[in-house]
């Protein structure tokens, strides 16, 4: 069997659950087999081997680029050989990023995170499959339901008319129709190269807000690479674990601790899965999830994630173009005033101009073109009684510095407005049409600057 659809109907073999057998032969004839750490599934006519140790097996290959490799169908226990052909090394970019984070999860469930290290991806060329004799086990009820959840999904955002509604939308699909009890969506900030959770469910707490630095973590990874992460093992390792808060201290030490906000993730994730948000090439963000049981996600479960991912950025993508309609004076701020606030004492606002953070009461709320955006709000709010502006307004105001490209000024209001909700519900953001909201306040604000 040599056709382009033999390694794909072989994608459960590749899973890790059975390790598979390598049989190398040396410029001489001799022969030698070993185990593999990992078989990867690059396409239909392609496999990568992780290459950890200049072993026998290395050597083998280097001299006669020709192997055989042994797989288990975990499902059936039947056996299936591969004849490959080597063609390249890759040390870097989204297969390796992929292999490195996979064997991270299998060497620190193993226990032995420190000697198994990726130093290359080893792509092969699949030039036969030979399905092995011997008695099979049946194979187990095709799957049901994931194409549904896809096109549930894409069903779903068609209808959405708003970010918010389109974030709810997404994580509801997750949970009603593929059974994914903890999700996140996360959006990319490319001036600051960093994501911020938007969105979240089945945590303790929402973590809207909360960073992650491209790069760092499964999360991170998945969004440098633009490529899929999926890890069936808990993992340790601390440049795979979405844990961030050191890493954050790390790479950036001018932020004050104060101005974090916990992630949201499981203290101890057994699997997990990175899809990237991509829309006309450019990275919104990143779609993840997690559990606390291996091997929660497979390569259909990826498939159907990654699907999800790509309706999501193409909806994220239209909503954030289809901004109000023009004015005949597209800066002119809307009329409306507020009504008088409620009693009570005034809530202390301080912003510092550093990074824009704000801080309501003393206690940090948000920073970056999010809280310059909220002090923009409150500003005309305490100066002209202003409660009602548009996006567009906000897009022309070049104190916020939005980027001219893929502002993101969608995100950012709903990130916004979900802060405030958990941290401070005296002030509010009300939609009242399309690219138009409302500033809401219960309570009078005293507004103040520091550097």
């Amino acid at each position: 069997m040599n056709d382009d659809a033999g390694v794909t109907a072989l994608r459960a073999c590749f899973e890790g659950a059975i390790p598979a057998m390598m049989a190398t032969c040396a410029a001489d004839g001799t022969p030698n087999v070993a185990y593999l750490s990992q078989v990867y599934y690059v396409d239909a006519q392609h496999v990568a081997l992780s290459f950890q140790f200049f072993n026998k097996t290395r050597q083998n290959i280097l001299a006669n680029p020709r192997a055989t490799v042994l797989l288990t169908d975990p499902g059936t226990s039947g056996f299936h050989r591969l004849h490959l052909r080597y063609l390249r090394t890759e040390t870097e970019g989204p297969l390796f990023e992929g292999m490195k984070a996979q064997l991270a999860g299998i060497a620190s469930h193993a226990g032995m995170a420190a000697v198994f290290r990726l130093l290359g991806a080893d792509v092969y060329r699949v030039e036969q499959v030979e399905p092995v004799a011997g008695r099979r086990l049946p194979p187990p009820p095709a799957r049901t339901g994931l194409l549904a959840a896809v096109r549930r999904a894409a069903e779903r955002f068609a209808q959405c008319t708003g970010t918010d509604e389109l974030l709810r939308a997404a994580l509801s699909v997750l949970t009603d129709h593929l059974g994914v009890r903890h999700a996140m969506v996360l959006v990319h900030d490319a001036t600051a190269q960093r994501l911020y959770t938007l969105a979240s469910t089945g945590y303790a707490t929402s973590g809207v807000g909360s960073e992650i630095p491209l790069g760092h973590g499964v999360i991170g990874v998945a969004a440098r690479e633009r490529a899929a992460v999926r890890i069936g093992h808990m993992t340790n390792a601390a440049s795979y674990s979405h844990a961030v808060r050191s890493s954050i201290r790390a790479s950036a030490p001018e932020l004050a601790l104060e101005t974090e906000i916990p992630f949201p993730g499981l203290p101890a994730p057994r699997s997990q899965v990175a899809l990237p948000i991509v829309s006309a090439g450019r990275l919104l963000g990143v779609l993840f999830a997690e559990s606390e049981c291996d091997m929660a996600f497979n390569f259909e479960d990826e498939d159907a994630l990654a699907a999800i991912a790509g309706h999501l950025g193409a909806a994220m993508d239209l909503l954030q173009a289809a901004d109000e309609p023009v004015p005949e004076d597209a800066a002119a701020p809307l009329p409306g005033t507020c009504p008088p606030a409620a009693g009570g004492a005034p809530l202390a606002v301080r912003r510092y101009a550093a990074n824009d953070s704000v801080f309501i009461d003393g206690r940090y709320l948000i920073k970056g073109v999010a809280g310059a955006i909220l002090w923009k709000l409150l500003r005309e709010y305490t100066g002209d009684g202003r409660t009602d502006f548009s996006n567009r307004e906000l897009r022309l105001d070049p104190s916020l510095r939005l980027p001219e490209v893929a502002d993101n000024l969608e995100a950012r209001l709903v990130l916004l407005q979900r802060r405030l909700l958990e941290q401070c519900p005296q002030i509010r953001l009300e939609k009242t049409g399309r690219g138009r909201f409302r500033l809401c306040l219960a309570r009078p604000v005293a507004l103040s600057e520091g550097a």
